[in-house]
């Protein structure tokens, strides 16, 4: 038998081979979630740590899957009731990519799937963040409603950017009101994410007139007016949107679509163009009462030349509560009413 000093002790190496790929990626982190003045600062900084936790898990999955090459981006996203919820999205994959994902999005987060929440132009876009124009966005935010007794309050559901004569270095003083409206409806369907076109020029205007037959081929280019129906054309033909048409044979009349205005801001919640009288406007909200019948117009003016400066455009009413005699009493006016599509 053999001591233990007598053991003779031999190394025993082993190699194994394996492909072992390594990759070395910088992951971006972005955390926004509101905390009340009062809070300490020791919870402040436990929810902090446990967001970005989170948001490193998230990331991973796409990491683990094996399908991207780049780090996912951090998006953060306000849903409708304040909650704020923020996704890392692979940039390689497209919003058409990411439809089951965002499906899955939408039943985490008990939101209906007749809009979209969690599209990449749904995210927040934040102060100091890089701004593609310097138009004015939603300036009726800034506004307070009139006074009108048992009256309720009915606007446009998400953010457009106002249009009006003079801007983009186009020259459209007298002719060009309806194609500005036109724009800052498309800017809404392109802010709440439907689409991601932006607001068409005059030229692509007119040019889709042209392609479906509406206009002939020397209207491109021309200073010509266009109204309502031109305005329902061009919005199905570059966006895809369908409108509703609603006619008024005097502007004296116009109260009489207040409830129409009511269920539209409802359940649709799109700018509403309004042309007539040679002029054409934008409605963002109505204020009606159900037992006298007074209205009050929320309209957006094209017709306004000046800078994109907010307080010449709340002070001088280019943005503001109108009453009925705002408009013609005696010329006919067409309303075209987008529909808002059913999809996330």
């Amino acid at each position: 038998m053999c001591e233990p000093s007598d053991v003779v002790v031999t190394p025993c190496l082993r190699q194994t081979r394996n492909n072992i790929h390594v990759t070395r990626l910088c992951l971006p982190l972005d955390v926004l979630f509101a905390a009340s003045s009062s809070q300490p600062w020791g919870d402040v900084i436990v929810q902090l740590m446990h967001r970005l936790k989170q948001q490193v898990q998230e990331s991973g999955k796409w990491l683990e899957r094996g399908e991207i090459l780049q780090p996912p981006i951090p998006l953060h996203f306000l849903l409708t009731g304040g909650a704020l919820v923020t996704v890392p999205l692979p940039p390689e994959l497209s919003d058409d990519d990411l439809k089951e994902f965002r499906m899955e999005l939408h039943g985490r987060h008990d939101v209906p799937l007749d809009r979209p929440c969690f599209r990449r132009g749904n995210a927040l876009t934040l102060p100091g963040g890089e701004c593609q124009e310097c138009f004015l966005r939603s300036p009726h935010g800034s506004l307070s409603p009139p006074s009108v007794p048992d009256a309720q309050v009915f606007l446009v559901q998400g953010d457009y950017t106002y249009y009006h004569y003079g801007q983009g270095g186009t020259s459209d003083v007298g002719w060009g009101c309806a194609y500005r409206s036109l724009q800052t409806i498309a800017s809404w369907f392109n802010l709440q994410a439907y689409t991601s076109r932006t607001a068409p020029s005059h030229e692509e205007i007119q040019q889709a007139l042209v392609d479906v037959g509406d206009k002939p081929k020397d209207f491109v280019g021309s200073r010509r007016w266009i109204g309502s129906i031109e305005v329902q054309v061009v919005l199905g033909q570059l966006l895809g949107i369908s409108s509703r048409i609603v006619c008024i044979s005097k502007g004296s009349e116009l109260e009489s679509c207040a409830r129409e205005l009511v269920t539209h801001f409802s359940c649709e919640g799109t700018p509403v163009m309004i042309g007539g009288g040679v002029l054409a406007h934008t409605i963002l909200g109505v204020m009606w009462s159900k037992t006298s019948g007074e209205t009050r117009f929320l309209v957006l003016d094209p017709h306004y030349t000046g800078p994109d400066d907010l307080n010449p455009v709340l002070d001088k009413g280019w943005c503001g509560w109108k009453r009925v005699d705002f408009w013609a009493p005696n010329s006919f006016y067409n309303l075209c009413l987008p529909l808002r599509p059913r999809e996330f």
